[in-house]
């Protein structure tokens, strides 16, 4: 397919319907077919609008009822496995928001608060009822659990008990979680395992939300940016944050920790990663979902990192957040009848998108889910079998 054919304006309905429908074939996808992860074509622009505006247009069609699909995430993860988005066209606007990234620091104190403002404060409404009971807006642990959502709950409350035995966290320790959310890590942490936590946010609903959740226990929740941290902790955890730095702060941030961690502490942290070693920015989730989010890569976290902390161990569980986002998936759904009154049903198409989108781009290994362990100076012999006969003999005593 050359690029003239695409930005040829005269280009005739028909042929725009026929490039797509070549590139979509190389996927498995039918135009108007009968299979779950066929999409359903109700306006003919869209073929033009998807080839000229790529990513943009892709959603924002989808949001305008241009089109459907069944099963959106099995349609995502043929499209990422095909590596149909690399055959597209990038639309202008996506190419100066990249260049953006590259040249200026789109995370800065003042407009690191926007995700806060546009996405986290949403409302409480609605992620009390698509995210599990404990309000975990991250990847969940499924080892032995099967897909089925009813298991979301015990999937997170495995993440938590995860972390916290990677942390190897003992009483009386002081526990900083930058970006804590809703304050369910710190309440757990506190409660099972008898730290004093600390938790930052930037979304004063969060804030709101965790102090009320964590009133009787050991932690103090502040709307604070991360940067402006200058205590010293025996451990440090950040979970679903990390996504939201940003490249020109990558160093910073590895800094704040270092700064904040104790000789002898330990530091996790918990992110979406991406394959590739470039300015990963998707045009419509930076519009519509996480405004300024960008994903690191693994050579971006080791070059932050390194000279400041020593790696420990480094976990990939990506496929479980495929599970996670079916489940949040699920949950929406069946929920949408006790929200529809405050939200419009374009809302409603555009978060099924996002969660489906995302469910299919996990399942490609398109992206990735890690969690890497760093101590200062090196722990003598290691930590990684250490973590994982722990937390199999505290899961057998202390059942979750």
């Amino acid at each position: 397919m050359s690029s003239d054919c695409v930005e040829n304006q005269k280009t005739p309905a028909d042929s725009w319907q026929r490039i797509a429908s070549d590139l979509l074939d190389e996927a498995g996808i039918e135009i108007n077919g009968s299979r779950p992860f066929d999409i359903q074509v109700h306006n003919q622009q869209f073929f033009k609008r998807v080839l000229q505006q790529g990513s943009m247009g892709l959603g924002e069609s989808y949001m305008d009822g241009w089109w459907d699909c069944e099963r959106l995430d099995i349609f995502f993860q043929r499209v990422l496995r095909a590596g149909l988005e690399n055959k597209l066209p990038q639309n202008i606007n996506d190419i100066i928001k990249i260049a953006m990234a590259r040249l200026r620091n789109l995370q800065t104190k003042k407009r690191a608060r926007i995700v806060g403002e546009e996405h986290y404060d949403l409302g409480n409404d609605l992620f009390e009822l698509m995210l599990d009971p404990y309000m975990q807006y991250s990847c969940g642990y499924w080892k032995g659990l099967s897909d089925d959502p009813a298991n979301l709950a015990k999937a997170q409350e495995q993440k938590l008990h995860l972390i916290c035995e990677k942390l190897q966290l003992k009483p009386g320790m002081q526990l900083l979680d930058i970006g804590c959310g809703w304050g369910r890590l710190a309440a757990y942490a506190a409660k099972h395992f008898g730290v004093s936590v600390t938790g930052v946010t930037i979304s004063a609903e969060q804030q709101k939300y965790a102090q009320a959740r964590c009133a009787d226990l050991d932690v103090n929740i502040i709307l604070e940016d991360y940067r402006d941290l200058h205590e010293q902790y025996d451990r440090i955890v950040s979970v679903g944050m990390f996504e939201h730095v940003g490249p020109k702060n990558y160093a910073t941030y590895f800094d704040v920790v270092k700064r904040n961690l104790k000789p002898d502490g330990l530091f996790l942290l918990h992110t979406i990663g991406s394959n590739r070693n470039k300015v990963n920015v998707d045009a419509w989730i930076g519009k519509y979902i996480f405004p300024n989010g960008c994903l690191p890569s693994v050579q971006n976290i080791g070059d932050s990192s390194e000279n400041k902390l020593v790696m420990e161990d480094w976990h990939n569980f990506g496929a479980d957040y495929d599970r996670t986002l079916m489940a949040w998936h699920s949950r929406f759904q069946a929920a949408w009848p006790s929200l529809e009154n405050n939200y419009t049903p374009r809302f409603k198409r555009m978060f099924t998108y996002y969660l489906n989108a995302c469910a299919g781009a996990f399942r490609a290994r398109d992206i990735q889910l890690w969690q890497i362990l760093w101590s200062p100076q090196g722990c003598e012999g290691g930590l990684r079998a250490e973590y994982h006969i722990r937390n199999k003999l505290s899961a057998i005593k202390n059942p979750v």
